[in-house]
């Protein structure tokens, strides 16, 4: 695989200055835009815009790399506050004797170092980074089964680091600090009479999309049905003024296929539609390529799906793709957001009350053989657990318990409670006040950064095609943070303002659906086709060959687990299978003794 973004330079060289210069004037840094002086040289990917008129006027003469170095010149680190959009960026001062790397609020564009003694190098691609070695971190493969993905700042490469969304890493004569360029600040005392914000709202979607079509002849949109993605591509059709291509994905099994939404929107926005439906042969025929083309292992299932689509449009003529990601989690759409609201409501009886009520509900609780109070002790015990910790209740990991999972050498080898320290650790960067905001910036990290938006992106450049998300537009995140929390969220109601603001532009059958998106029917498939099954169980079996899994878990993974529960089982096997095929795809790796 290639990567975009790179380079390599010596920190010795740099901080020494009768060899600064020379260094700077020698590096060979990669990117989509470079541009350099007598002093520094900066390269970026993605698309990086500018608040500043000035700035502008640099980019579009000379590049947006001389747009940002520009700034550097100005504000130093500061110089991300003069910027927006999707991007990833390196920059190496000789005058300053320093070296800054950053990447944009959501990660949308990745950037991967690393730092061994003197020698840095970097690359947007963690298995491109020069240096990195071949040894596979244990913590990281833990990880990444514990939250299908393996969150920022730890790579599957044990001496890689991937920069966390909205950071920078200054290098510099005081040392190594990563920043944190954007603060997660809600303003929850904001606000304005509906008519005006629900107007703000729409022209900021629409000025979002207009940006992202910008220098495109033919850009597409996912469609799935679902309220986001039948909002872009309805306003791409407004946009253009033409039938947008809209692409869905479909299949045949039962609880699985919203084609009919998709369709419905279509209609309704008079969008050019296209269609698709995945059958099993096309997982076997595509699994072992999607899962080697992730930078590490990834196991979010409806990167197939996306793929397909992403394929169906770049066929079709399409250079770019709208997606509807983030508007859940920007304004309050996901279910979990209301059932954690209904699990806080506890915390308001007061607590002589629940001192009583607590030891009527741990396990060996008589209370809890008695019909109809069984669920109400289950929600006791749920609601006792402190946030975010909560949100991980009924993580398939921990629930399967991992001495059933995984080998004992293995196990050796990780620290068990790391991936809830995260968590933690994520949960308490953000300060609002209100559950509703911290949950939903606690979903930019693990959701959007770290899952959906990888999803996504993987997706369309595996297919050849660039792919924007216009409800992550920095204007209509800026927007959503001052919205009050009660109209992302009002009572159980989910996304309430979103809703309401499209009441009338959207059909009101999509308003009221419930959310599903290209969930991927492999569970239920993987039972029923023999070559697909074939192709999960041989995976499987040659991961715990390599030590990771135990042979009696797969063995009876496949025997009883999963003809028994599909759906829930299958995110198992889904998630090993696509860990041992993004390591075939990676030669010499060495592996966690």
């Amino acid at each position: 695989m290639n990567d975009q973004l790179s380079g390599q330079l010596d920190l010795g060289r740099l901080f020494d200055v009768s060899t600064a210069q020379g260094l700077v004037e020698s590096l060979n840094l990669r990117g989509a835009a470079t541009a350099h002086d007598e002093n520094a040289i900066c390269a970026t990917i993605g698309s990086l815009r500018f608040n500043d008129d000035e700035l502008v006027s640099t980019a579009q003469k000379f590049g947006p790399a001389a747009g940002f170095l520009s700034a550097w010149k100005s504000h130093g680190v500061n110089a991300v506050s003069q910027v927006r959009g999707a991007y990833a960026l390196a920059i190496v001062d000789a005058s300053r004797k320093s070296v800054f790397l950053a990447v944009d609020r959501f990660a949308v564009q990745t950037l991967c170092y690393c730092l061994d003694g003197q020698e840095l190098s970097f690359s947007d691609r963690a298995d491109c980074v020069e240096g990195r070695g071949n040894e596979l971190d244990a913590q990281a493969i833990f990880d990444y089964l514990f939250f299908h993905m393996i969150p920022a700042p730890r790579t599957i490469f044990r001496k890689v680091r991937r920069l966390p969304a909205g950071h920078g890493l200054l290098i510099d004569e005081s040392g190594v600090r990563e920043i944190r360029h954007w603060p997660l600040t809600f303003d929850e005392q904001h606000r304005e009479p509906f008519p005006v914000a629900r107007n703000t709202f729409r022209k900021l979607i629409r000025d979002s999309v207009v940006e992202e079509v910008s220098g495109h002849k033919r850009v597409g949109a996912f469609l799935s049905g679902g309220t986001d993605s039948s909002t872009v591509a309805g306003m791409l059709c407004e946009v253009t003024g033409a039938p947008a291509p809209s692409y869905s994905i479909g299949f045949e099994a039962e609880g699985y296929d919203e084609m009919g939404y998709a369709r419905l929107a279509a209609r309704h926005f008079g969008c050019e539609h296209h269609e698709y439906y995945v059958t099993p042969a096309d997982l076997v025929a595509s699994i072992p390529a999607v899962a080697q083309h992730y930078d590490q292992p990834f196991g979010n299932s409806s990167a197939l799906p996306a793929y397909y689509c992403a394929k169906m449009a770049k066929a079709d003529g399409c250079t770019k793709m709208l997606a509807g990601d983030g508007g859940d989690e920007l304004f309050g759409g996901n279910s979990r957001y209301a059932t954690q609201r209904m699990f806080e409501f506890y915390h308001g009886i007061p607590r002589a009350i629940r001192r009583m009520i607590e030891p009527m509900c741990g396990d060996d609780s008589l209370v809890r053989r008695i019909p109809g109070l069984r669920q109400a002790a289950g929600y006791v015990r749920h609601s006792r657990v402190e946030m975010p910790d909560r949100l991980q209740s009924f993580n398939l990991m921990m629930r399967l318990e991992p001495a059933t999972v995984l080998t004992a050498d293995f196990l050796a080898e990780i620290d068990l409670a790391e991936p809830a320290a995260h968590m933690r650790g994520t949960w308490n960067e953000c300060k609002a006040d209100s559950l509703i905001n911290r949950m939903l910036a606690y979903d930019w990290r693990y959701t959007l950064a770290d899952s959906d938006l990888p999803k996504v992106r993987g997706a369309a450049s595996m297919a050849g095609i660039e792919v924007g998300y216009p409800l992550l537009g920095y204007r209509l995140t800026d927007f959503s943070m001052s919205l009050p929390p009660d109209w992302k969220l009002r009572r159980f109601k989910l996304r309430w303002f979103f809703k309401e603001a499209l009441r009338g532009f959207l059909p009101d059958e999509i308003l009221t659906k419930k959310k599903q998106g290209f969930g991927l029917p492999f569970g239920v498939w993987a039972t029923r086709n023999p070559e697909l099954k074939q192709l999960a169980k041989e995976s499987l079996l040659s991961l715990a060959e390599r030590g990771i899994v135990r042979t009696d878990f797969v063995q009876e993974l496949f025997s009883e687990h999963l003809p028994e529960h599909p759906g829930y089982y299958g995110e198992m096997v889904w998630i090993l299978m696509m860990l041992e095929q993004w390591i075939r795809g990676h030669d010499g790796l060495k592996l966690p003794a």
